[in-house]
């Protein structure tokens, strides 16, 4: 059989390929967008989402049309919102070659926070970034972090001994004790200690421009360039307010490290080690990269630890019956502080607790959007290119074809068999960490410190609401959700092993 010439194959090939893209491409035109409530003209469905917690509301939106996938118009920005885990594995895991960028952030630029990893458009600057984070905490850099992860929890249980009604304190002083010398080397003091400080008010400062339909300037660029004197233009106020923090996030506890290692006084720490590799001829990254990688760091490490334990103590001010079968399971395991950490797989029900507070009230409910860099369709439905995907966390992890039945209830039972060992078919609440190759990195990490701090709590205290006191069980908006500060009655637990666990805390 005679074969064509190879230029003209080439050519036939390149024309029939061409003619089945377009042919392609009118037929996603002319599909229907995803369902969503109606629009006004110009501004879309703005004016809908003032005041609203937007996870609540866009998963009313998807229960009232029906539908896991929904369309909004924010001022002329196509905007789809995944409300289910299938369709969010669908598009971000399994299509993530064209679901891994991340829109413009108008206001993140305007405070110069678009440094951070979390935001970076997908191409070179973000793989360097995530090269870099991700060598220095994967799983088994994870693993051997642990012993600092377990003298940061008996500290913290120590303090609650001390000062029981300062816990949200003894929380985010916990986690500066973890994060601050693990990536600068610097030692850490006291709840006061100036980088905590610095970290908390300045991740204030970028959560606010980081949540979804906070400023306007997001929906309309233009507005960036509006002078701060003009009326309407506050957001300018609160632009240069933020990049003042940004500033110092990534700089102030950097030269502090530089300066530290000049002078041989720096713990072991990401940045030494990371700046001693470019000193040797490593080139893979500059000191630029390592600088911003560690303010990351710094910012990840100082916000949703805090909150996720934070949450912890208001699901068991709820739920005391939760709270006594862990630490029953904690005593029929038994053995000291410094053993639970390596006797996970014998607590099931502490690992299910756990699951159930990461989905019971996530931390990130509406988590960074996405970009689709081209058209796409799913499920009959056509999804422009450019548009804006949020997965919407706080649904995903309500669902209950998912979860089961209640999803509001705190039940870690649901992630369990009718024998105790943990359901395999029940899906983790990784959600909250991302999807696609936009995942958390340091996801390991986090989830390592969570249960070792939360194992070791249950395993001395009781935590109990205040006699006449009840908790608001209010929340915090923005891309960062934490619980509004509450009261709570944290004593030793009654009994020989909770006694003697208290009183070996002094010789740690």
């Amino acid at each position: 059989m005679n074969r064509l010439p190879h230029p003209l194959w080439l050519t036939v090939s390149t024309i029939c390929f061409v003619w089945l893209i377009r042919r392609v491409a009118r037929r996603s035109s002319k599909l229907p967008l995803p369902p969503g409530p109606p629009k006004l003209p110009l501004i879309g469905n703005v004016h809908q989402i003032g005041g609203r917690r937007l996870w609540e509301l866009c998963m009313e939106w998807s229960l009232k049309y029906n539908s896991d996938i929904i369309h909004l118009n924010m001022a002329g920005t196509s905007v789809v919102v995944l409300s289910s885990l299938q369709v969010a594995e669908a598009l971000l895991d399994k299509r993530s070659s064209i679901y891994s960028d991340r829109p413009a952030m108008p206001m993140l630029e305007l405070m110069e926070w678009d440094f951070l990893m979390a935001s970076q458009r997908y191409g070179d600057k973000w793989r360097a970034q995530r090269r870099l984070f991700s060598q220095h905490f994967n799983v088994s850099a994870s693993k051997a972090i642990k012993p600092r992860l377990t003298t940061a929890a008996h500290a913290l249980l120590r303090r609650l001994l001390h000062s029981p009604d300062e816990f949200l304190a003894h929380l985010r002083l916990m986690a500066g004790e973890v994060i601050i010398p693990l990536t600068y080397g610097i030692p850490v003091q006291h709840v006061n200690d100036p980088y905590i400080s610095l970290a908390e008010e300045a991740i204030k400062h970028g959560a606010q421009a980081a949540a979804s339909g906070t400023f306007l300037v997001d929906f309309l660029p233009i507005l960036k360039y509006v002078p701060a004197w003009m009326p309407g233009a506050g957001f300018q106020k609160v632009a240069q307010r933020g990049r003042e923090y940004s500033h110092a996030m990534r700089n102030i506890a950097f030269e502090e490290s530089k300066r530290r290692m000049n002078s041989g006084d720096i713990l072991p720490s990401f940045t030494g080690d990371a700046l001693r590799d470019i000193d040797a001829g490593d080139h893979s990254y500059d000191e630029d990269t390592v600088r911003d990688v560690a303010a990351i760091m710094y910012a990840a490490g100082a916000d949703t630890t805090v909150s996720v334990l934070a949450t912890f103590f208001l699901a068991m001010l709820a739920n005391p019956d939760a709270q006594e079968k862990a630490q029953r399971e904690i005593d029929e395991v038994g053995g000291d502080l410094s053993d639970f950490g390596d006797n996970r797989e014998g607590m099931t029900y502490v690992s299910a607790l756990v699951k159930e507070v990461l989905r019971w009230r996530p931390a990130t409910p509406f988590a960074m959007p996405h970009s689709i860099i081209v058209e796409d369709e799913y499920s009959g439905y056509r999804i422009p290119a450019k548009s804006v995907v949020f997965p919407n966390v706080w649904a995903i992890l309500h669902d209950g074809k998912v979860y089961g039945p209640d999803p509001s209830a705190f039940r870690p039972e649901r992630f369990l068999c009718a024998d105790g060992k943990l359901n395999t078919a029940v899906p983790d609440p990784q959600a909250g960490f991302g999807f696609g190759r936009r995942i958390c990195p340091g996801r390991h990490l986090a989830e390592e410190s969570i249960w070792i701090a939360v194992v070791s709590i249950l395993a001395v205290f009781d935590i109990k609401k205040k006699p006449g006191v009840e908790p608001s069980y209010e929340y915090t908006q923005g891309i960062l959700s934490e619980p509004l500060p509450f009261e709570c009655d944290i004593r030793v637990r009654a009994g020989a092993q909770a006694e003697a666990r208290a009183r070996s805390l002094a010789s740690m």
